[in-house]
């Protein structure tokens, strides 16, 4: 195999999905995180029947056996074109290495929810197992200026439930609250069960990270500051958070802007959320395909003891959904 070329390894992937480990640069990730090498797509976005813009963001992992009736596989694969008009997609595999199957009846959620919303687009879907009340809950923006919640007992077919999140809820000047994801995490002193991070915007055009906790993930408190400014991590424009725990501590990885790097970055916040322990580049993004120097929104998940990161690839609004393996 001397003589394959790394774009000659991809282009045979590619019409399989995932099946090669291929070697990348970074070294292994802070705060105990192991490093992840990119395997491949979790799809091939250009054969999927619905793909209205040719982009797919916000990838969502989750274990579907066990928690629902029937489920179509062990996981399901949540994601979204984010360009008009959106839509929250599924697609399912057996196992997190691949292959997935699109799910046939996509998207699962659409832009116009009478008589809920009417909004140009939908994406940024994030599913919550609630174990609570035994349900997946998928918290989504449209527009920009809202996040929303709906419920499911299939993790298919959805219920609208409520606002969650909207610029309203933030200061004077807030412009977006988007990008959400929702964690099962106790903070005592707060009487919360939950928390919330996702993506602000406001009339300076400079994105930041802000967070929420709640009691029973439905009604929300939300921090009145950002949990972290991208002046804080040298970038532009932080976004698309998510919190992991690891070694008894809690930390929310993020990603900065192309122009700055764009890396996945970490920041150590503490059970309590009262760290600001900046620990610098979690991810490298590929300078080749699908990454082309950005890598964004990770979504982690575990198969047999192996762990994987799923995460959107490449640059805003021409991504691919793709898998990494640890290592």
């Amino acid at each position: 195999m001397a003589d394959l070329t790394r774009r000659t390894l991809l282009g045979a992937a590619a019409g399989i999905g995932i099946g090669l480990a291929l070697p990348r640069t970074a070294s292994a990730a802070p705060g105990g995180f192991p490093d992840y090498r990119y395997l491949g797509v979790a799809f091939d976005k250009s054969k999927l029947r619905y793909n209205p813009t040719g982009e797919l963001i916000f990838p969502c992992i989750r274990g579907a056996r066990g928690r629902v009736p029937n489920p179509l596989a062990k996981y399901y694969l949540y994601y979204a074109p984010h360009d008009a008009p959106g839509g929250i997609c599924l697609s399912y595999g057996e196992h997190l290495d691949g292959p997935f199957t699109e799910y046939p009846n996509n998207p699962i959620v659409r832009n116009n929810w009478a008589p809920y919303y009417n909004v140009s687009h939908v994406s940024s879907s994030h599913v919550l197992w609630n174990e609570d009340v035994g349900e997946m809950w998928l918290y989504f923006h449209g527009e920009n200026t809202t996040t929303r919640l709906a419920r499911s007992k299939d993790g298919i077919d959805f219920t609208y439930d409520k606002v969650v999140l909207s610029t309203s809820m933030l200061p004077s000047g807030t412009t977006e609250t988007s990008y959400a994801r929702v964690v099962r995490h106790d903070l005592p002193a707060l009487g919360a069960r939950y928390v919330m991070v996702f993506m602000i915007n406001n009339t300076t055009n400079r994105r930041s990270i802000g967070w929420g906790w709640s009691a029973d993930a439905r009604n929300w408190t939300f921090s009145q500051t950002p949990l972290i400014r991208p002046q804080d991590v040298g970038a532009q424009d932080i976004g698309a958070p998510t919190v992991e725990t690891r070694g008894g501590s809690t930390y929310v990885i993020y990603h900065r802007d192309r122009g700055h790097g764009g890396q996945m970055l970490i920041t150590e916040v503490g059970n309590d959320f009262t760290k600001r322990n900046h620990l610098g580049v979690f991810h490298t993004p590929l300078s080749g395909a699908p990454d082309n120097g950005r890598c964004a929104a990770p979504s982690f998940g575990n198969d047999g003891g192996v762990e994987y990161m799923f995460y959107e690839a490449g640059e805003r609004l021409a991504g691919a959904i793709a898998v990494a393996k640890a290592v």
